[in-house]
């Protein structure tokens, strides 16, 4: 029973996959499914953050201020690597760059949990 609900499934992917392959304008229908299933994806990540803000309030103004900017920064500074690594990469000095930033992003996350645990 179970093997058929895979083989029924992937059917129907396959289905899918082979309409985007032959109908003319697929590739733009599944870049537009695309575009949207990432939109949806981002706006529920920013949710989630909204969320943990609100439910960690008390103790994100209890690291002080210095912490809290470390904090922001490090956030800050992971989601620009994240959009920035394809054109960081191109070259050796962007990719070299590109670790380094990683780098004292996950030292500022240490220095934060450190902190935040001495209590």
């Amino acid at each position: 029973m179970e093997n058929a609900k895979t083989v029924r499934n992937v059917a129907i992917i396959g289905l899918i996959a082979l309409a985007v392959f032959i109908v003319p304008g697929g590739g733009r229908v599944a870049s537009t499914f695309g575009a949207a299933v990432r939109t949806a994806f981002a706006l529920g990540i920013g949710y989630l953050a909204v969320r943990m803000y609100r439910e960690y309030r008390v103790t994100l103004h209890s690291l002080g201020d210095r912490h809290r900017a470390l904090l922001y920064g490090a956030i800050a500074a992971g989601v620009f690597i994240v959009f920035a690594r394809g054109r960081m990469w191109e070259t050796g000095l962007g990719e070299l760059a590109w670790f380094v930033l990683l780098g004292l992003i996950v030292y500022s996350l240490l220095g934060v949990y450190r902190h935040w645990r001495a209590y």
